[in-house]
């Protein structure tokens, strides 16, 4: 069974590759905490924020938005004491920031999942399945909108790791055998 090759050897890299990575996700609180979670991984590898996803979610109260919305203070002094995330003042801050943002668009009635996938008319975008790009037209579009609307950590680089993570673009190679399973025009 071919994967494509950032999966490796690991067993969480590889169960993620192959169970979730590319698959379209639709629930706006997973596609919130997936950028969330691609913005913590600046700078750093992502299996190093997949060995830490539950204790993230621990942190961040399961990444519920109206609660994460309610950190003040203490919480990221809380936060910063953690070991089991990373601890980036600037990028916890941008989580509690984004969970405002996403709870506000939320209250006005823009629901989160249509919001993202209105860049791609519904429909997830076809890599070529033979280049890995690190940004694209549409991601710096789409990064754009997220900082206009006052999103951080979200630059064009970590929105189009975030687009392949959710699913709105289809980037599994050629020869994985994702590439066909993962549901794409």
């Amino acid at each position: 069974m071919k994967r494509c090759a950032w999966a490796g050897n690991d067993p969480l890299m590889q169960a993620y590759h192959d169970e979730e990575w590319g698959v379209p996700q639709h629930d706006p609180r997973m596609l919130w905490e997936m950028l969330m979670l691609e913005g913590f991984q600046a700078g750093l590898s992502w299996s190093v924020v997949l060995k830490k996803r539950e204790e993230f979610r621990k942190a961040f109260a399961g990444f519920n938005p109206d609660k994460v919305a309610r950190y003040g203070t203490r919480d990221i002094d809380r936060l910063m004491n953690n070991a089991g995330i990373i601890r980036a003042r600037a990028k916890i801050e941008a989580t509690i920031a984004g969970a405002r943002i996403f709870c506000d668009m939320r209250d006005r009635g823009e629901d989160f999942d249509d919001y993202c996938w209105s860049f791609t008319d519904g429909k997830p975008v076809k890599g070529d399945g033979k280049t890995f790009p690190t940004q694209t037209p549409l991601s710096e579009t789409i990064s754009k909108d997220l900082k206009r609307r006052g999103f951080k950590f979200v630059g064009p680089t970590i929105v189009y790791a975030w687009m392949q993570a959710v699913g709105l673009v289809n980037d599994h190679f050629v020869d994985c055998f994702r590439r066909a399973k993962s549901p794409t025009p």
